[in-house]
């Protein structure tokens, strides 16, 4: 079975961040997905460098995209820039939170 962006996507959806109630795909703090073969490497951000979750919510990702079938190795890259603003979130989240 083929590994595809959209499926490395649709796992980290299921990742949330707790403190805000949010995915991180819909909070837009999916920078990247790259899949070669049967690895992938996701770059990611958080809503503040200072965020205590940061650990736990890299960790929960790597997991959730090492569960679909066929992945080999799994690469989390946390990255501050672009710093993340509100404006990256889906519309539905910013409407939610009144942005």
């Amino acid at each position: 079975m083929k590994i595809t962006k959209e499926k490395v996507m649709e796992a980290l959806s299921q990742v949330y961040d707790l403190e805000i109630g949010f995915d991180i795909v819909s909070l837009g703090l999916i920078y990247g997905v790259e899949v070669e073969d049967s690895n992938v490497k996701v770059k990611m951000t958080m809503t503040t460098p200072m965020c205590p979750l940061a650990g736990l919510m890299l960790e929960d990702a790597r997991r959730k995209v090492s569960e679909i079938e066929g992945i080999n190795d799994v690469k989390m890259e946390l990255t501050f820039d672009p710093p993340w603003t509100p404006e990256m979130a889906s519309d539905d989240v910013r409407k939610i939170l009144g942005l």
